[in-house]
């Protein structure tokens, strides 16, 4: 995975139809990007450049930054994302910050295969001595998949594997 980064760009340049700016690793310290970004500024083709806007970035998978997300916020992702890799960003994108970083703080379960297989898990630890063995080739593993996944549980699919989670509650 790409380190997550940002392109801040010069807004005075900006103004005067000038491409300039710099690319900035975003998984560095709010004060450490700051710097970089005055840096940028300071060495500007506009003297006295003071504004800047993050006009690019890449590394953060289907998260969609905009000019308005301040640093702070890029921080957050993209020192998650260094934690988590795809799978945080992914969750991210579909669920919001706050959302996967409870998900996965408190209620993974682990990668499976397919949510069918995490099923057939669940039930054999959960339910495997209360169902005489000869009944069990009866059960619907498909039914009661798609019952777990309606109320329970979530799956995130991240290159083929089913990272699965149970669904947080509402408050």
């Amino acid at each position: 995975m790409d380190t997550p980064k940002i392109y801040a760009a010069c807004i005075s340049s900006f103004n005067k139809f000038i491409v300039y700016g710099r690319w900035i690793n975003a998984d560095q310290s709010l004060h450490q990007i700051q710097k970089e970004i005055q840096d940028m500024l300071t060495n500007s083709p506009i003297e006295g450049a003071q504004e800047y806007a993050l006009h690019d970035y890449e590394g953060f998978c289907r998260i969609k930054l905009s000019h308005y997300d301040g640093l702070e916020t890029v921080i957050n992702y993209a020192t998650f994302i260094a934690k988590h890799g795809d799978l945080e960003a992914n969750l991210i994108a579909d669920l919001g910050f706050k959302y996967a970083k409870a998900l996965l703080e408190n209620h993974f379960h682990g990668v499976f295969e397919s949510e069918v297989d995490f099923a057939y898990t669940l039930f054999n630890e959960c339910y495997c001595n209360a169902l005489p063995e000869n009944l069990s080739f009866y059960f619907d593993y498909a039914a009661y998949t798609r019952d777990l996944f309606t109320n329970d549980f979530i799956s995130v699919d991240v290159e083929g594997k089913l990272h699965i989670f149970s669904r947080l509650q509402a408050s």
